[in-house]
Parts: structure tokens; C-alpha cells; sequence
């Protein structure tokens, strides 16, 4: 066998070799696009794949449309069989955790609900979480803070040192009161003050008759303490100490959630994008990484690390000097 013979031999060789890298790279890239894509809503609803809903509750709340549609959304979505809610928040307005509260007791009716709580799930996050089946929180969670709260400053004496009076004229004594321009009269304070026990009875009533329990048998609870999440467990303010995997179980051993139902997020479109827009520019985040794994795999080899090819494993694997 002649020398020309053996390189056209080797050239064989090699070309079977990297036809074999190309298609285990497509396969591979191909399986974590799908992955990828699986996990938001927007795509993996268009498959109907059964699945456990996650909705995010983070940060302050507050009353919002988007938010209150897209629970309506997974109430009327029949591929959805259960519902995880994770609850990240220090509280926010009443009104946002009753709206919120409301909507979840409705979507609880068609399908099983259970949170989950993070660092914190405090005052209007608590009420969030008394709107679900079950409560499971992280054993340093902060829980609690039961009450109702309204603050204003006062800047009355400021004003008088910068020479700076408010003059008014309104229709009723009780208008625009309290106000931060003057000292609350008592007046005031006495409507303020009705107002503020009206909402906390509403609280009150929520905690009692959504966790079994007499506010009273649980210390500091009227006066509006924070708890840990193993006390709050101890007090039975939650059902169980742990994270999304005991959440999960939950769904699927007590409440007969399908084994195969996979978690997918459910999130508020942007309305400067789609779902699936969002999905595909990540995913190209996604495909680099899987790219960069088969080109180091492809580097460990020496007869190929030293090519210089066109494809898909030359386009991420760096050139040696």
C-alpha cells in the first residue's frame, strides 16, 4: 500500500469519525432545545403534556389584572392538573392579597393548590398562602406578621420652620383625614383606627377558619409577631417544613396529581413579547452551552482536536497555537 493510498485511507477514517460527532451533536442539541422549550408554558401548553402549574408570587403585592387572568387561565386549562404557588414576599396592600386570595380559593375549586414558601411569606404573602390546600415552608421561612397597617408622615412643624403654611377648605371634617400637614385630631384617629380593626377581624377570620384554629391559642399572633417556619408549624400556621420536592409530593400522593405531570412555570406575558419570543432567545443561551459541552468532549480527542473542521463542533472549539 503506497503512501497516497494511506492518507486517502486516513482522510476516510476521519471523515466517519466527525460524521459521527455531528449527529450525536445534533441529537444532543436537539434534546436540550426541546427540554428547554418544555419548560415554558407558551410551548409546552401548545403539547397539552400534563403538568403541575408553578406561579411565582415575589416581591410587594399588589392588585394586578395580569396576574388574577393568568390564575383564570390555569383554572380553565385542562392539561393543568395541579397548582404550585411559590411565595416569596414580605406582604403589600390588603386589597392585592385579598384579590389574590379570592382568585386562588376560585381556582382551588377546579384543581389542588399548594404553596410553598421562601425566605418570606409575611402579612399579605401569609394571606396568599392561606388561599391554598397546603402549606409547606422552609424551617427559617419568616411567617406571619398578622395585621392590617397604615402609616403617614407628619410634617407640620417642618413646614412651620421653613414658613410654610396649608391652607384647605373641604366639604366634611373627616375629608382628606389623616393628614401628614397637620396633627391627626382625634376625631380622625377613631375613624383610622375603626378602619384598621375592620381588616384585621377580615384577617383574623381568614387565619382561623383556613387553618382550624383560635387565634387566641397561638401567642402573638393578634399583636402581629413573625415566626419561624418550625413555629409556625408548631402553631399549625403551615402544614409541613420543607421545599418544592415535599410541595410536589403532596400534589401527587395526597391529592392524586398524575406521577407523570411535570412542573412548568406560568408566568404574565410582557407585552412587549410573546412567551415563545422570550423561550427562543434564551434558548439560543441554551444551545451555546450544549454546543460548548460536545466541542470539550470533542477536544479530549486528539485526532480531532487538531483539525480544523466546518460544523458544528469546529464552530465552539477554540484552535491550538
Amino acid at each position: 500500500m503506497n503512501d497516497e493510498t494511506e492518507v486517502v485511507l486516513d482522510r476516510r477514517r476521519l471523515r466517519r469519525k466527525m460524521a459521527s460527532w455531528r449527529i450525536i451533536a445534533v441529537v444532543s442539541v436537539a434534546i436540550a432545545a426541546g427540554a428547554f422549550l418544555l419548560r415554558d408554558a407558551s410551548v409546552a401548553n401548545f403539547f397539552n403534556k400534563p403538568q403541575i402549574a408553578r406561579v411565582s408570587i415575589v416581591g410587594p403585592i399588589q392588585e394586578d389584572r395580569k396576574q388574577l387572568e393568568l390564575l383564570r387561565q390555569i383554572a380553565q386549562a385542562d392539561h393543568v392538573s395541579g397548582v404550585l404557588l411559590f411565595v416569596n414576599s414580605p406582604g403589600g396592600t390588603t386589597t392585592g392579597g385579598e384579590a389574590l386570595y379570592e382568585s386562588l380559593r376560585a381556582l382551588a375549586e377546579k384543581k389542588p393548590v399548594v404553596a410553598q414558601f421562601g425566605t418570606v411569606a409575611a402579612s399579605a404573602g401569609y394571606i396568599v398562602g392561606l388561599a391554598t390546600d397546603y402549606i409547606v415552608s422552609r424551617g427559617n421561612t419568616i411567617t406571619g406578621s398578622v395585621g392590617v397597617l397604615m402609616q403617614w408622615p407628619e410634617v407640620s412643624e417642618l413646614l412651620g420652620k421653613i414658613g410654610v403654611r396649608m391652607n384647605e377648605v373641604k366639604s366634611g371634617t373627616l375629608k382628606a383625614e389623616p393628614s401628614p400637614f397637620k396633627a391627626a385630631d382625634p376625631e380622625a384617629l377613631n375613624v383610622t383606627t375603626e378602619m384598621i380593626d375592620d381588616g384585621f377581624k377580615w384577617f383574623i377570620s381568614l387565619v382561623e377558619s383556613r387553618r382550624g384554629i383560635s387565634a387566641s391559642d397561638v401567642p402573638g399572633l393578634t399583636e402581629g409577631r413573625i415566626y419561624s417556619g418550625r413555629q409556625a408549624r408548631e402553631y399549625k400556621l403551615i402544614d409541613e417544613i420543607g421545599g418544592e420536592t415535599e410541595a410536589v409530593r403532596w400534589l401527587k400522593e395526597k391529592r392524586g396529581v398524575g406521577q407523570d405531570a411535570e412542573v412548568v412555570d406560568w408566568k404574565v406575558k410582557e407585552e412587549n413579547g410573546w412567551g415563545l419570543s422570550a423561550s427562543l432567545a434564551d434558548l439560543g443561551i441554551a444551545l451555546v452551552n450544549a454546543v460548548a459541552g460536545i466541542s470539550h468532549i470533542a477536544a479530549r480527542d486528539s485526532s480531532l482536536s487538531s483539525l480544523n473542521l466546518d460544523g458544528l463542533v469546529s464552530v465552539w472549539h477554540p484552535a491550538k497555537n
